[in-house]
């Protein structure tokens, strides 16, 4: 049986994607909910999962393509069966490198930038006895902003981990050894195609691991239906609908009053690092700054009908997606220029106005919000943004945003749109003045020249400190905006 596999459902705001990164090719084996796709938008980045276990028969759309909501794009047959001589080689390997000459090889921490005193351990993907590969992950080494992943730099054994989850470490700090060219542990016959089987094909997927994270469940508790135990999405929402079921038990007497059993269980995680850090300088904004948020509405239909009438040749010369950011960032950066306190900041009891143009992006990412910032905006041509925030979102997704990359930043620009945000009032990304929050692009009924037409109306709000922009400022600066995204042609001919 062939499986069509689609383009998630787009948002509202959002009329097309982009193929960004296959993760297999016609003829791999696929296991279920294995991410096979990344389909990218203007800001967000959608894994696209095997539903079923097979084999990748056909790929509709190579990376780059443009596509639509739910269009297909590949195809998925039946799986194979295993070649029966699979396991053989695998035995003699192990055994010819258990023959191998062993060195001790320390793994420690990364060196940690001038800013940075210390990090955390945020997750081990190794365990002692576990045989690892060159260029393996064996952990990801969490400071205020960033992850850093830290390899193998041999192949070998898990020998030592001197440093758990959770622990304090510093820079250049030894957390584990590796016994290059050792052999693992020999386990029992019964045992060792279960071992094998967990090497090679982890029990939890990426979406599924996101799922059970968001959902704040045991993982340890939910029995796998999959292929080897491999925990599906299924798994996962049945055992959070079991969970949330009262338990029945017999009446209690009346004078005795007992504490709730059953399964109403919570579990407690510490924060990470960044959830803090966000925390921290959100509540200093709130407290430490007069901040105002002044709104406004824009006519997208222009940029639309400017977009659909040019994408395709654009991105066909510039090897880029038009989308709807980089007329953001264009419009913003023009509004800066005309109004250089939205462009300032307050240090202690001096104002500091900024000659250059560095914008901040709202960036989501599986670990939270980040603003990487996209430098020397004014100086930057729309392919030159558009390929910025592309590159930006995937370090965002992927961890390897640095600090220089998340370090200044005159103003901020957030899109709560693509998630179908169609109000909000964004707060100011300190040390910065001001932050401009885009929203759903919606349909609704505009009174236009005496008469009633439908038009895709978009909220704009500017969220300010008091304290430096005055209101004469902040409006005028938001009126700007609007007029330059409803009539593009004043970007070009700077009026």
């Amino acid at each position: 049986m062939t499986t069509e596999i689609k383009v998630p459902v787009l948002p509202e705001s959002v009329a097309d994607a982009s193929v960004a990164t296959w993760h297999v090719k016609v003829g791999d084996k696929v296991s279920r909910d294995q991410n096979l796709v990344d389909i990218e938008t203007d800001k967000v980045v959608l894994e696209v999962v095997a539903p079923d276990d097979g084999v990748i028969t056909e790929i509709l759309e190579e990376e780059g393509a443009t596509v639509l909501g739910e269009q297909v794009i590949a195809k998925v047959g039946a799986a194979d069966s295993a070649p029966a001589s699979s396991e053989a080689p695998k035995k003699d390997s192990s055994k010819a490198e258990a023959t191998k000459e062993t060195t001790v090889v320390k793994i420690k921490v990364p060196v940690l930038p001038e800013s940075v005193a210390d990090a955390t351990i945020a997750t081990w993907h190794v365990q002692e006895g576990d045989t690892v590969e060159r260029d393996q992950n064996l952990v990801d080494i969490e400071t205020d902003k960033v992850v850093l992943e830290v390899v193998a730099p041999e192949a070998g054994v898990i020998s030592k981990i001197t440093n758990g989850e959770g622990d304090t470490v510093l820079g250049e700090q030894d957390i584990a050894e590796i016994t290059a060219g050792g052999a693992a542990p020999a386990a029992s016959s019964s045992s060792e195609s279960d071992s094998e089987a967990e090497s090679g094909d982890e029990v939890m997927s990426p979406s599924v691991r996101r799922l059970v994270s968001e959902k704040g469940l045991d993982a340890s508790k939910i029995k796998g239906s999959g292929k080897n135990g491999k925990i599906t999405k299924e798994d996962v929402e049945a055992f959070a609908s079991n969970a949330s079921k009262p338990a029945k038990s017999a009446p209690a007497p009346q004078a005795a009053v007992q504490a709730p059993t059953g399964d109403r269980t919570q579990k407690r995680v510490p924060m990470t690092r960044l959830r803090k850090t966000i925390a921290n300088r959100l509540l200093e904004a709130k407290n430490s700054t007069a901040m105002l948020t002044t709104f406004n509405e824009i006519n997208m239909k222009p940029i639309m009908d400017l977009r659909k009438q040019y994408k395709d040749v654009f991105e066909e010369r510039h090897g880029a997606r038009l989308g709807f950011m980089s007329f953001y960032v264009k419009a913003v950066v023009e509004a800066l220029k005309r109004f250089p306190a939205v462009n300032a900041s307050i240090d202690g009891d001096d104002i500091v106005y900024h000659n250059y143009f560095d914008v901040s992006i709202a960036v989501s990412t599986p670990r939270g919000l980040v603003t990487p910032v996209l430098r020397d905006c004014d100086k930057m041509n729309f392919a030159e943004i558009e390929n910025g925030i592309r590159a930006l979102a995937l370090k965002g997704r992927d961890g390897k945003l640095t600090v220089e990359e998340m370090q200044g930043g005159n103003f901020t620009i957030t899109n709560g749109g693509v998630f179908g945000s169609l109000l909000s009032t964004p707060i100011i990304n300190l040390p910065q003045t001001a932050i401009l929050g885009m929203h759903k692009i919606q349909d609704r009924p505009m009174a236009v020249n005496g008469k009633v037409e439908i038009l895709p109306m978009m909220y704009l709000a500017l969220s300010y400190d008091h304290r430096l922009v005055d209101g004469k400022e902040s409006v005028g600066f938001l009126v700007t905006v609007k007029e330059l995204l409803e009539d593009p042609a004043r970007l070009l001919l700077d009026i």
